[in-house]
């Protein structure tokens, strides 16, 4: 018999996937996999992606014993643009209780006016609902309105990077019920209460590319991504010391670390040269500096944006993800380099004691949090699957019901622009709006979340 409480939170780096299984919120098992279809966060290769991802979820269904079919799946920040979307609908002539149906059509609406061309909805946050024009409440629900006009912020990404990720998973044999916005997702149990509310930067080191995201309010105020990550590491060691991926990765992992002030030149390793019969013996100290001169590059590049938009000076400091994090000495690094406070975040469940895991730990995190409204704007966007028990209940119980003619929807209006929210990919700054309220709890929607 099917577990139906499990959740899948799936992970698609450039150099691993990782997936991430939960049964009502609580973990108990992770996996990671090789992953060779991609470079700098962008699918070169559909079929070797959905492999990667094949095997990773594989190895899911041989740990439960049972096979998998649906996953949550996370967007890196390097694919978002964030869109001020506003929505607003007729609810009744003489004013009647507002239903799950106009919360999801005025979202709908919303949806619908910031969707630009060449891009695709992937979440709407949102921030407020205006009954009448005068009211704002967090839910509308059972409240007599004439009007509902919600404010928020859409997510959007490229359609074409879009398709790619969608037709891997899909070759995968498995279903992605929503997107999830691996900021917020990492956010979500990487930065405690505090620091989402005050200001803090996320430095996740993945392995194609580095980012670093601004969190204030819960919300993404900043972002910039670097096209510079852990394979690029890798890539500066194979070359120096004329050895092979696979033996440079090694040497990193065994020999590395970030600081020059931690390696000894007494610590001495072998490597295989290429077009030599005799290992070559190799110390520390020189590895290290291989490292650290491409680890002081990407973190200031980074901190050149970071400073600009003032974030250097949030409380919250910085927290270090991702698995080129696992370099010993990287949060000091980026303490001086950045003159701030800095910590590695290191997930604490169960076989997950890597901040390799910190992504895809949060996806779980972040879903298993999401509120009964955050599933009706999923379902406005990927259709009534991903609804929860308590919204799809509600829904049928409102369509069997008695109710006043509906009017038909006003034209959306684009009302919201009252603060400055910026995504940056590569080097660029792309300013956006942004407000939304801290996540509610709601754990009971797993229950026809799965096959």
């Amino acid at each position: 018999m099917k577990n139906q409480n499990l959740l899948v939170g799936l992970d698609i780096g450039t150099t691993s996937i990782k997936a991430v299984i939960a049964d009502n919120g609580k973990v108990i098992g992770s996996v990671t996999t090789p992953n060779n279809g991609m470079r700098h966060g962008q699918i070169v290769d559909i079929d070797e992606t959905a492999g990667a991802i094949k095997r990773a979820l594989q190895d899911v269904s041989d740990k439960l014993g049972q096979p998998i079919h649906r996953v949550v799946t996370g967007l890196p920040v390097g694919m978002l643009q964030l869109e001020a979307a506003t929505g607003l609908i007729n609810v009744g002539e003489s004013g009647v209780e507002v239903t799950s149906k106009d919360v999801k059509r005025v979202l709908q609406a919303a949806i619908r006016s910031a969707v630009k061309d060449g891009r695709e909805a992937v979440s709407y946050l949102p921030s407020r609902f205006i009954i009448d024009g005068k009211t704002n409440v967090d839910d509308p629900r059972k409240m007599i309105a004439h009007s509902l006009a919600v404010n928020g912020i859409l997510l959007t990404a490229p359609s074409s990077s879009l398709h790619n990720l969608k037709k891997a998973i899909e070759r995968a044999g498995v279903f992605n019920n929503f997107f999830v916005p691996t900021p917020l997702a990492i956010a979500s149990v990487a930065l405690d209460e505090g620091e989402r509310t005050f200001g803090a930067i996320i430095l996740d080191f993945g392995g194609g590319m580095t980012s670093a995201t601004v969190i204030h309010q819960g919300q993404i105020k900043y972002a910039s991504v670097d096209l510079e990550g852990g394979s690029d590491i890798t890539h500066d060691i194979s070359v120096v010391l004329s050895t092979s991926n696979k033996e440079a990765e090694q040497a990193k992992v065994d020999y590395g670390f970030a600081l020059p002030s931690l390696a000894s030149t007494k610590s001495q390793f072998a490597v295989r040269t290429v077009g030599k019969t005799e290992q070559q013996l190799v110390d520390e100290a020189y590895l290290t500096e291989i490292i650290n001169a491409r680890l002081e590059q990407i973190v200031s590049r980074l901190g050149k944006g970071l400073k600009k938009h003032d974030a250097l000076k949030l409380p919250g400091g910085v927290i270090i993800t991702g698995g080129t994090s696992l370099l010993e000495g990287l949060d000091t690094l980026v303490a001086n380099r950045l003159n701030v406070k800095a910590r590695v975040f290191q997930p604490d469940q169960l076989g997950m004691h890597s901040p390799a895991y910190a992504a895809a730990y949060g996806i779980i995190n972040y879903s298993n949090k999401m509120s009964d409204i955050d599933f009706m704007a999923n379902s406005a966007i990927y259709g009534t699957e991903v609804l929860s028990d308590q919204a799809e209940m509600q829904l049928k119980k409102e369509r069997s019901a008695k109710r006043r003619p509906i009017l038909s929807e006003i034209k959306a209006q684009d009302d919201y622009n009252e603060s400055n929210m910026s995504v940056t990919k590569t080097v660029s700054d792309q300013k956006q709006d942004s407000n939304k309220k801290e996540k509610k709890s709601f754990g009971s929607f797993f229950k026809k979340f799965f096959d």
